[in-house]
């Protein structure tokens, strides 16, 4: 097929579930050897098109149209078989297997059904193309969440697909490696692949794009080339009215007399920490400014009871804590909103009601028995307040978009007044509206008293929404930073800095 000849087209195409419409009349054309951007906000019903492409799910209506056949019966494989792979947003891995074993999956070199050595070498010659820096032998469920998303990158190229749907593929990346996997997919275009790229980061697809498509309640509003539009149009696409880009004015920082909620103080882990110190104050927003991999993730756990703190001293409200577990973190009025909501903060097979009252369940409680009209009428105010979307109570939060999840997720914290927030990713996968939202949010939980720990991967989020930051490198804090007079810039200087000079002085050991 020639370089912008129709690779796939939707025709009509409707989508339901449970009698929720959520497609409505979908035409698209998706051309070889172009990289189409799919933007809307949460449940706009742009995953749900990539879906329906990638032969996850079936159109009520309409057809798929792939390489010039209509196609009838479908299913992920029968995409597979005809040169469609898809990267989730959710990831699909087996955590017990390893990184080769993963990319390779349904695809392992054999003989007469026998496996057969030789995928490490073919694992090595992707690797090459990718530049992702992944040990194949190691095992997934041991990796970060960044690692495990260019697994799934990895897997998609492996399968030499001619349309790859990559929805929200840089959402834990950093600015560095994203920038490397859109080189990747330059070289995938020139190549002739399609590439369907679902992504709520508008300055990436304004970078990396042809051709957008903004979508809004199931609709498509528009399919236009990327150089016909700024971030600015496409927000007011998505939203359907003039918005303005903006961030938040943060509430008064409190004074530095005030006791801090939670100190640090040279704080050690067996998961890399090591010599962590830090302050956090009723109603201060404090930031952990770092790369993939600086150990973040593994303060807010250590903070939360879930890691062993093996070194230094820990302070919940002055009192030194010791052998500190969830269950007594919880208890003192800590809370974490984990960066992989869907395994570590949300029950999926559950519905919206006892997700948002899981964490307060003795509040609504008398003698051991929930009672149930208190229940729902917290849940309702809880979705009511958040925006939640179906605002339904027993909604199915399995089949909810990635925005409406992260809502059901911050009620049920938001319902327990946390004395400390502790916020991973918090807009990870998330749209505009559903962003400024729990941007809104964080600052509304500051200003009612409460101590918050933000961690992003977007550093632009993180120092605008802080008082104070951390900056972090390798397991370590090194640096202290007033975020009103901080720019990202200027951080990402400093991070670089401090990891040239370890790597130097790690180089000066070996030798």
């Amino acid at each position: 097929m020639s370089i912008g000849e129709v690779a796939v087209r939707v025709e009509g195409v409707a989508k339901a579930f449970g009698g929720t419409r959520i497609l409505n009349d979908i035409n698209i054309d998706f051309l070889a050897g172009e990289v189409h951007a799919l933007v809307g906000e949460n449940g706009a019903g742009k995953s749900s098109v990539g879906k329906i492409v990638g032969g996850y799910y079936s159109a009520d209506e309409g057809n798929v149209v792939v390489f010039g056949q209509t196609v009838t019966r479908y299913s992920p494989r029968d995409a597979l078989l005809r040169g469609i792979a898809m990267i989730h947003q959710e990831l699909q891995l087996v955590p017990e297997l390893t990184v080769a074993q993963n990319v390779f999956l349904g695809q392992e070199t054999n003989k007469a059904g026998l496996l057969v050595r030789g995928d490490i070498a073919r694992f090595h010659a992707l690797e090459a193309t990718c530049d992702f820096g992944l040990d194949p032998n190691q095992k997934v469920a041991d990796l970060r969440i960044a690692e495990r998303q260019k697994v799934e990158i990895m897997r998609a190229i492996a399968r030499d697909a001619r349309v790859i749907i990559m929805d929200e593929p840089t959402s834990s990346l950093t600015e560095d490696e994203a920038q490397r996997l859109h080189e990747l997919i330059r070289r995938l275009k020139s190549q002739g692949v399609t590439i369907i790229y679902v992504s709520h980061f508008l300055d990436h697809i304004l970078a990396t794009c042809d051709r957008v498509t903004i979508m809004r309640d199931g609709n498509v509003v528009r399919t236009s080339d990327i150089a016909g539009e700024t971030k600015q149009s496409l927000v007011d696409g998505m939203l359907g009215k003039a918005s303005e880009i903006s961030w938040p004015t943060l509430p008064a920082a409190p004074d530095t007399a005030v006791r801090p909620f939670v100190e640090m103080r040279n704080v050690a882990t067996r998961t890399g920490l090591s010599d962590i110190s830090l302050t956090i104050r009723p109603g201060e927003i404090v930031g952990l400014i770092g790369l993939v991999g600086a150990g973040r993730t593994e303060v807010a756990r250590a903070m939360f009871g879930a890691d062993e703190i093996t070194a230094g001293d820990y302070f919940i409200e002055g009192r030194p804590q010791r052998k500190l577990s969830v269950k007594s973190a919880v208890a003192q009025g800590v809370a974490l909103v984990p960066e992989d909501r869907r395994k570590q903060g949300l029950v999926l097979t559950q519905t919206t009601r006892p997700n948002i009252s899981l964490a307060t369940l003795k509040d609504i409680s008398f003698h051991g028995l929930i009672r149930p009209k208190l229940e729902r009428e917290r849940v309702r105010d809880a979705i009511s307040h958040f925006g939640i979307v179906p605002n339904r109570i027993d909604g199915e939060v399995a089949f909810y978009s990635g925005g409406n999840q992260q809502k059901v997720l911050l009620s049920k914290w938001a319902v327990a007044r946390p004395k400390l927030l502790i916020l991973d990713e918090p807009s990870r996968g998330v749209d505009i509206g559903a962003r400024q939202r729990i941007h809104e949010f964080i600052l509304e939980i500051a200003a009612s008293g409460a101590a918050v720990l933000l961690i992003s991967s977007e550093l632009e989020e993180v120092i605008n929404l802080s008082h104070r930051g951390y900056l972090m490198s390798e397991g370590r804090i090194f640096a202290e930073e007033d975020c009103r007079t901080l720019s990202v810039e200027a951080a990402l200087k400093r991070i670089f800095q401090v990891q040239n000079q370890n790597h130097s002085r790690q180089e000066v050991v070996v030798q």
